[in-house]
């Protein structure tokens, strides 16, 4: 599968009118991995924030991270964004792997930020600029 089949999923329809979802991509192929989708999205201010899952039947196979970076890439060249944010609970190590290897340095700890059904989680803020190599 190529990488943009990796990033042009389509996503079950609960997905798509997900609050605070500005952008969906899909494909031909009856086969999603996942999506990679922006939110708080402040065009004056060329900035973003990615979100994304991935099926578990596709993890561990490297499909976030590419998706990922070939996503930001495109929002860089396209939409002229200047830094894309990556928010993960610091419960879940496996989201702080996918964001260091898509090329999102880690910038700090955001504490008890977001509400999750256990309580709140403190969370791991990432970032990459445009001007990133």
């Amino acid at each position: 599968m190529s990488l943009m089949s990796y990033l042009m999923v389509r996503a079950p329809a609960r997905y798509s009118t997900s609050a605070g979802s500005r952008s969906r991509a899909s494909t031909s192929t009856a086969r999603s991995s996942g999506i990679a989708r922006l939110r708080r999205i402040a065009l004056a201010e060329g900035s973003a924030e990615v979100s994304y899952w991935v099926l578990p039947s596709s993890r561990g196979r490297g499909v976030a991270p590419r998706a990922l970076t070939a996503f930001v890439s495109w929002c860089f060249a396209t939409l002229g964004l200047h830094r894309v944010e990556l928010n993960h609970s610091t419960a879940n190590p496996a989201s702080c792997r996918v964001a260091l290897k898509a090329d999102f340095p880690a910038e700090g700890t955001k504490r008890s930020e977001a509400l999750h059904d256990d309580g709140w989680h403190d969370m791991h803020l990432h970032a990459r600029l445009s001007t990133d190599s």
